[in-house]
């Protein structure tokens, strides 16, 4: 039988574990005679034996609402040995465990610190092939609660779920490594921007693998990765092996610039999300490297060091697409290197992303598209600008079909990014461009073909925004000032619509004092039957022959991006395994399982809802109608604190739903306050449409202003101007 854990926990953590009140814990203590007495600590701050606390609530048959997932956190951040050592070293046990049976593992967990400590080691050792620095970790006894809970985890939740948790305690601190993972939708707006023929796929600052997962995804076979992290190649190197079996799969760590893992290959693409503003990268030593075939990269130019080292692992014709901080088209240290870039035709397109695109969220990045020139190959005599500044807002629901956003440049994670419309303008120019370069007509102020003759002046700037500026001849003033009539006139509508839902009046006071609830748990309302929890179950995304994406039904999924929007549901269903997915119905209330940024929590589906499969990120709750009322209930789990109480972790927080907590009141009762929480939701729906407006409106003035499409309107007669006149 298991040794005894070292693990202790106080009266809080058992609580958090629990998914109830700290007061029940102290009643716990009290009026049971049987509940663990303390191990450690003080009379104050007592600590409790772990695993004595998870025999007594299970010998009591309570219910936790901690999951594997959140078992294995709390066993991390109780593990004895502690600092950034426990995770790493539990990284390549995660693929070792996610090879075995669920039995294997139930054995596993069964056995003594001792031996399962020495199976442990004996399975991560057995991955030093494929996995970096596998062969150099070693158990103790004392790993034994951290191993046990990872077992556990992957038993109950998969591999992927487990690498999670590893993510956010040792890996996700940007603060402290100085790396960014990259969002999956840029990674899979980098990968499209590839012809589809790609096999063989390098990242040589390959982070988690976010990069070669998608590359994996859209067909690429063969994946290459290395990393300066030791920890975040062994990351990359499970998460890949996990998500992607198929493939044949090889990551080394080291640096790539100073010590490639891979000299001498070459590959059909070459994905990269370096690291930025490093004066460190090798300039001294690597002064006369062979990579440097458009000049020696400057001290400050370290991004422009990783462009030539991409171009130098591609095949002839091959292509690259790499995310840099906009100083690299600009920068005057770099002007010679990106001169050379654009002579030899190197340079195919620029594209611009609005900041909060990916980390770090206030600078807004670009994405380079590059191709390896050919000998004898065609004359590239253009370069493809695209700014998506305004593209992702610019086609949110709510906003008129094919009408141009006024662009801007405040997206963030205040803002959420609809990726949809960034992802389809971007591609819809690109694949123009790529077709038939020299008849590409562009969008005026977002896509622009610019001769490369045109580039090659005192600066060489190749910031997308400059490039793509409209012209005065671009404007035709009788369709801007029609545009600006109709926004003003949309405006004032949303203006009267937001003072009628101002209304109505009599928001009166409780009382002396606020009230107090008498509350539940969502999982407590769940096993009593008033409502059910669901949520989509993570699944390997398997590729189709034609390299595309797993096959799903043509409907829509509604991430947690729609809640915050208050967007119909705009995510794609190739990403999902429809089987895997719960199919919303009206009245279920959906609550995005990342808390942060701006906009609502919760939602209530509606009727154009209905039908939509739940996203990844999406916990829906299905209340009994004849039991609790879904405004009620939605109104109440949106709450700052009811959110707060229900989040983990540290640097993301996720949403535990069965620890958000409802009031309980009669039905009659609910339907009142459910009445009030729906006014409050048409309130703050009717004031974003009204602020959008007034954006777009004010922007289209201003442009068409300073532009001399538009003149102001004549004075009105008693004003000061036609007084001075």
């Amino acid at each position: 039988m298991p040794q005894s854990s070292a693990a202790q926990v106080t009266a809080a953590e058992i609580s958090r574990i629990a998914g109830v009140t700290r007061a029940t814990v102290s009643n716990w203590r009290r009026r049971h005679d049987d509940f663990p007495s303390p191990s450690g600590g003080t009379e104050s701050s007592p600590l409790y034996d772990l695993e004595a606390v998870q025999a007594w609530l299970a010998a009591r048959g309570h219910t936790t609402t901690a999951g594997p997932r959140e078992e294995f956190r709390t066993a991390l951040r109780l593990h004895a040995r502690g600092g950034a050592a426990a995770g790493t070293a539990l990284l390549p046990l995660v693929l070792a465990a996610s090879r075995h049976a669920p039995d294997d593992l139930t054995t596993f967990t069964e056995l003594s610190d001792g031996d399962l400590a020495a199976r442990a080691t004996a399975e991560a050792k057995a991955l030093a092939d494929t996995v970096p620095g596998a062969d150099t970790i070693r158990f103790t006894p004392a790993d034994g609660a951290a191993l046990r809970a990872l077992l556990r985890c992957v038993r109950g939740e998969g591999g992927q779920a487990a690498l999670g948790v590893l993510a956010e305690r040792e890996l996700e601190d940007s603060a402290a490594s100085g790396t960014y993972r990259t969002p999956a939708q840029l990674a899979d707006l980098a990968v499209r921007l590839l012809p589809r023929s790609v096999g063989r796929v390098l990242d040589p600052a390959c982070g988690s693998g976010t990069l070669l997962e998608a590359a994996a995804r859209h067909g690429a076979t063969e994946l290459y990765g290395q990393d300066t992290l030791a920890v975040q190649a062994q990351r990359s190197a499970v998460g890949l092996l996990l998500e992607t079996p198929h493939a044949e799969i090889t990551v080394r760590d080291g640096d790539s610039l100073r010590a490639d893992a891979f000299p001498g290959l070459t590959v059909d693409a070459v994905l990269c999300n370096p690291p930025y503003g490093d004066r460190d990268w090798g300039h001294d030593e690597l002064a006369y490297d062979p990579r440097w075939a458009y000049g020696v990269p400057a001290r400050a130019e370290s991004e422009l060091a990783w462009i030539q080292h991409a171009l130098a692992h591609l095949n002839p014709g091959g292509w690259a697409a790499l995310i840099l901080p906009p100083a690299t088209a600009t920068r005057a240290s770099g002007r010679r290197v990106r001169a050379e870039l654009l002579r030899s035709g190197a340079v195919r397109a620029v594209v611009a992303l609005p900041a909060g695109a990916a980390p770090p969220l206030h600078v807004g990045l670009q994405l380079w598209v590059l191709q390896r020139p050919e000998p004898g190959g065609a004359e590239r005599k253009s370069v493809l600008f695209i700014d998506t500044a305004g593209a992702a807002e610019g086609t949110a629901a709510g906003s008129e079909p094919g009408r141009p956003a006024v662009a801007t440049r405040t997206g963030s994670a205040r803002n959420p990014l609809n990726w949809t419309a960034l992802s389809a303008r971007t591609l819809t120019h690109w694949e123009a461009f790529a077709t038939a370069p020299d008849a590409f007509t562009g969008e005026p102020a977002v896509a622009r073909a610019v001769p490369v003759v045109d580039l090659l002046d005192d600066v060489v700037d190749l910031t997308p925004a400059r490039q793509v500026r409209s012209s005065r001849t671009d404007i035709d003033p009788a369709e801007l000032a029609a545009r600006a009539d109709t926004g003003r006139r949309e405006l004032t509508e949303a203006a009267q619509s937001l003072v009628r839902a101002a209304g109505p009046t009599g928001w009166g006071a409780a009382g002396s004092s606020v009230k107090e609830w008498r509350t539940a748990t969502a999982s407590d309302l769940a096993r009593g039957g008033a409502l059910t929890l669901l949520r989509t179950v993570p699944a390997p995304k398997t590729p189709r022959a034609d390299g595309g994406a797993a096959s799903s039904p043509a409907t829509s999924v509604l991430t947690g991006t729609d809640i915050a929007r208050g967007s119909a549901p705009s995510g794609d269903p190739a990403e999902l395994r429809a089987e895997a997915a719960p199919v919303i119905a009206a009245g279920d209330v959906l609550v995005r399982a990342v808390a942060g940024g701006t906009g609502p929590m919760v939602r209530v589906a509606d009727e154009p809802d209905a039908g939509a499969l739940l996203g990844p990120n999406v916990h829906l709750l299905r209340p009994d109608p004849t039991r609790l009322d879904p405004w009620f209930l939605a109104g109440f789990l949106d709450s700052e604190d009811n959110i707060a109480g229900a989040s983990t972790g540290s640097t993301v927080l996720h949403i535990a739903p069965g620890r958000l907590r409802i009031p309980l009141m009669p039905l009659e009762e609910q339907r009142r306050y459910g009445e009030a929480f729906r006014h409050v939701h048409t309130l703050r729906a009717e004031a974003r449409k009204a602020a959008r407006l007034a954006e777009e409106a004010a922007g289209l003035l201003t442009d068409g202003l300073t532009g001399g499409a538009l003149i102001p309107p004549p004075p009105r007669p008693g004003s000061s101007t036609a007084d001075s006149s």
